[in-house]
């Protein structure tokens, strides 16, 4: 039995599981096309503080795509979940998209990597560029996805962000990118909850405004389009955002708080997906869009609903951290040796958070040695001070 915390010098019983779900493996997916955003395992014995460049174990970062890409996910590579922007810099990304790549290659596994602009940073006085500048090292990025040999996900872009002047500009640049494209791209919106340097992106904080130029992004060049990634918490505009798309483009869902609606659909269509939660989730995500392939959206939905207590818990506000819960998870479940982050972001949440996240998934049966889950857990409440 574990005592967790529960408030000002209170804990509460809760007991751990015995026995781990058993989903099964092996079989793609055929009726979605399911990426998980993946995470990256920090080197916990690098001499490094929280600002230096990134310390990556390649080893075990390399590990956890493959444990993912086993159970029939695609793995979205260098994205928010890998800490782009938060703690991994661009020359790390670069070095984790060749790897990650190759990786792929070598297993037949499905990979998109996220292009940015995140060499660029800000200074004191904001982002001193111009547009020539983001576009350049949008194109930088984009030529090491391609010569890599993954497909490329555009990233929503802070200097982007900061230097538009209005919608032209956004036109102008994407229109710009996906003209060069070797092949169709997926476009990436990230909103301000993930993010709060992105705020009015598409050149508006109204987001009726904002949504009708990132369609027109999209209407001029529909063939270079293979999809749309959308992380905006509303799970209604992404329903009206998918039924507005081109024939042919896909609607990735990004929300982690409605992910299990959105991936059903209705009868006039239905997202895929592109999620940071399904990092945690990955063998059940898998299983249970394995019943969507035989047609039964109501085991799939049996599988899925109970794990919105858990994302909804991760991603709680301020969203951008939920980093933390989700190398948590990777920890207790033994994909990882340690709970480190580049970064230093496993300080970023308070141990009753932590403790909660530990409880929801270890419920849902997520960890496949419950004992040493259990074990673990107990370690990092001794730490804070906590007795068992």
């Amino acid at each position: 039995m574990i005592r967790l915390p529960a408030g000002p010098g209170e804990s509460r019983a809760y007991s751990p599981r015995t026995e781990p779900l058993s989903p099964t493996t092996g079989a793609p997916l055929t009726s979605r096309v399911v990426f998980s955003a993946a995470h990256v395992v920090a080197d916990p014995y690098a001499d490094v503080s929280p600002d230096s460049p990134a310390a990556v174990d390649w080893d075990a970062t390399l590990a956890f795509r493959r444990h993912l890409w086993s159970h029939g996910l695609g793995v979205a590579e260098a994205m928010d979940t890998a800490q782009r922007g938060m703690g991994l810099d661009w020359a790390g990304a670069a070095e984790l998209i060749r790897r990650s790549a190759a990786e792929a290659k070598a297993v037949g596994g499905r990979i998109a990597c996220g292009v940015g602009t995140d060499q660029l940073s800000a200074t004191e006085i904001g982002y001193p560029y111009g547009l020539d500048e983001v576009r350049a090292a949008y194109e930088e990025q984009l030529a090491v996805c391609e010569e890599s040999g993954a497909q490329a996900i555009l990233m929503a872009s802070r200097a982007l962000c900061a230097v538009a002047k209005g919608p032209e500009d956004y036109l102008e640049v994407y229109g710009h990118l996906l003209r060069q494209s070797a092949e169709p791209v997926i476009l990436h919106w990230l909103g301000p909850m993930f993010d709060p340097a992105l705020e009015g992106y598409w050149g508006s904080t109204d987001l009726d405004a904002a949504t009708r130029t990132f369609l027109d992004v999209i209407a001029a060049h529909p063939d270079k389009v293979d999809g749309i990634k959308v992380s905006l918490l509303d799970a209604q505009r992404e329903i009206d955002l998918r039924r507005k798309l081109p024939d042919g483009v896909r609607c990735y869902t990004g929300d982690d708080f409605n992910y299990p609606e959105l991936i059903a659909g209705d009868d006039r269509g239905f997202s895929h997906a592109l999620l940071g939660i399904f990092d945690p989730l990955g063998p059940l995500a898998a299983e249970a869009v394995r019943r969507l392939d035989t047609g039964d959206v109501a085991a799939f939905r049996a599988l899925l609903d109970p794990t919105v207590e858990l994302s909804r818990h991760l991603f709680q506000t301020p969203t951008r951290y939920y980093k933390t819960g989700v190398v948590l998870l990777a920890w207790l479940a033994g994909h990882q040796s340690h709970f480190t982050m580049v970064g230093g972001l496993q300080s970023a949440r308070s141990l009753p958070h932590l403790a909660r996240a530990y409880e929801l998934a270890d419920g849902l049966g997520l960890f496949p040695d419950p004992a040493l889950a259990e074990t673990r857990m107990k370690h990092l409440l001794s730490v804070y001070g906590v007795t068992q």
